[in-house]
């Protein structure tokens, strides 16, 4: 990759959890199809879309946006999954698939909040070499993501805002413990058209189209802000009941805001983490591809 910056008058920050994974061949996109949740086979060139790998028992072991570039190459931007490790997984499923899968070791992933000037929704800007941006923001709040070859200066708050703009529009943003431990169901990944009830078979899909079709789905994701940082995998408690799960958390501005799992018709009024107050706030719509 080159080292084209993205526009002078954006104030980029480094997003040093992201990494690549690139899947290249002439049966990449057949291959993802088959193993992702979304629908691969109906994304068009130049755009992209939110998407998982699964386990057999449904569960999500990684969520990244998908991009697809001309001649069916294909990028998975991992937010926080390791590449490495997710390539080694995958390897053992190509089996006899015209595939490559490559980590891209020199891209660096930086973002900033102002608008894209190329991106738009789901439709990226520039070349698959070189600079590239992603619209990531919403219509009240532009946010642009640049996948490029130069190292953006580090900002701990800029950073700490991007994941907490993630979490109050539904993306959660999945560490290594909470990872193979939840169905795209319970993580409200409907609400990002993350995944499909209607293509062909994927690891997992059973367990999903049933959960989907049977109206099985007793669990989702609900937000909330707290007075102090809160760790992922505690445990949120009604008195001294636990009836959900911390999946996700960021800190921005001095403030706390998590994501939990929670039973669909259990109240969001009244709980807690270790003695820690939460307080439900809606979850924002805009960051459906």
């Amino acid at each position: 990759m080159d080292d084209n910056l993205p526009p002078a008058q954006a104030a980029t920050f480094a997003l040093p959890r992201h990494s690549i994974l690139s899947i290249e061949g002439p049966d990449a996109v057949r291959f993802a199809h088959a193993q992702f949740m979304s629908d691969v086979a109906s994304l068009a060139d130049g755009h992209w879309h939110w998407s998982g790998w699964l386990t057999p028992k449904g569960r999500v072991i990684a969520l990244f946006a998908l991009l697809r570039f001309e001649g069916g190459k294909l990028w998975l931007l991992l937010p926080d999954a390791d590449a490495e490790v997710l390539q080694a997984s995958m390897q053992r499923f190509v089996f006899r698939s015209k595939v490559a899968l490559n980590v891209l070791g020199d891209a660096r992933v930086s973002g900033s909040f102002s608008p894209p000037s190329l991106a738009s929704g789901g439709r990226f800007g520039g070349p698959a070499e070189g600079a590239l941006e992603l619209d990531m923001g919403s219509a009240a709040s532009p946010r642009t993501l640049y996948v490029h070859g130069e190292v953006a200066p580090m900002d701990a708050d800029a950073a700490g805002k991007w994941d907490a703009f993630d979490l109050a529009h539904g993306l959660p943003r999945l560490a290594a413990s909470q990872a193979e431990q939840w169905t795209p169901q319970q993580l409200s990944l409907d609400r990002l058209h993350a995944y499909s009830v209607k293509k062909g078979c994927y690891p997992g899909q059973e367990i999903v189209a049933r959960t989907h079709f049977l109206g099985q789905a007793k669990r989702g994701l609900v937000l909330f802000d707290a007075g102090t940082a809160i760790s992922v995998g505690d445990e949120v408690r009604d008195d001294e009941r636990a009836v959900g799960t911390v999946v996700s958390a960021a800190s921005s501005a001095g403030k706390s805001l998590i994501l939990a799992v929670l039973p669909l018709d259990h109240a969001a009024e009244g709980l807690s983490v270790d003695g820690v107050p939460l307080h439900p706030r809606a979850l924002l719509d805009g960051l459906a591809r």
